[in-house]
């Protein structure tokens, strides 16, 4: 795929694993996906449940926080515009059942990123740029063990994304280096992705020079 004129380049959006009981070790991981290449942001995603896990995401973001800092990346926390706002997070992402868009804008600020779970919708995607979203999500494009029974999504979302919204649109759901080309053809800004990092049989340092190869061979 040629690069188009009006496309940045696909950016990697990493998400932690669901549960981290080790917060040093997992500190670890990060730097060495880090050193693996380009991330642009990194989602704190951490659930008891349904239900985020309020404690261990905040012990979690401020863990590696510094890292994000000085490696300009996005952190991103999940579910919580309360937790961004508490621990000055870069952004955070809802999804279709928490808060709605402008009230979490009136807690977070203007300047804070704020990312929507869309599933499959565009409907859902076109009133979530209507009060204020800086990205949408779609998927699950592939069958994932974070979201096991998500509805599958179409890559066409993408491309439908690129043509009617400014909004940048984040791809999200079994994506592995091998199958994430045809997505980043369709239109996906961001390639979100969590057990594709954290077991990799290689390690994360692998798997992140991974996924950077696949969007530079899809740019080239």
């Amino acid at each position: 795929m040629a690069k188009e004129p009006h496309r940045e380049r696909t950016l990697l959006y990493v998400i932690t694993p669901p549960v981290i009981t080790d917060i040093a070790a997992f500190v670890q991981q990060f730097e060495a996906a880090i050193a693996g290449g380009d991330i642009a942001s990194l989602q704190v995603r951490l659930k008891t449940g349904a239900e985020i896990d309020a404690h261990a995401t905040r012990e979690v973001a401020q863990a590696v926080q510094p890292l994000c800092r000085a490696n300009d990346i996005a952190l991103i926390i999940n579910d919580s515009p309360q937790l961004c706002r508490a621990l000055q997070a870069d952004g955070v992402h809802l999804g279709a059942d928490d808060m709605d868009i402008k009230a979490a804008r009136e807690l977070v600020g203007p300047d804070v990123i704020i990312g929507a779970t869309c599933k499959t919708s565009r409907h859902t995607a076109m009133m979530a740029g209507e009060t204020g979203a800086d990205y949408v999500a779609f998927g699950a494009f592939h069958p994932t063990q974070t979201k096991p029974g998500a509805s599958p999504a179409s890559p066409d979302v993408l491309t439908w994304c690129q043509m009617f919204l400014t909004l940048p649109c984040v791809a999200i759901g079994g994506i592995t280096p091998e199958n994430a080309t045809p997505l980043i053809e369709a239109g996906a800004d961001f390639l979100a992705v969590s057990n594709g990092i954290w077991t990799h049989a290689d390690g994360p340092a692998a798997a992140v020079a991974a996924y950077n190869r696949t969007i530079d061979e899809a740019f080239s």
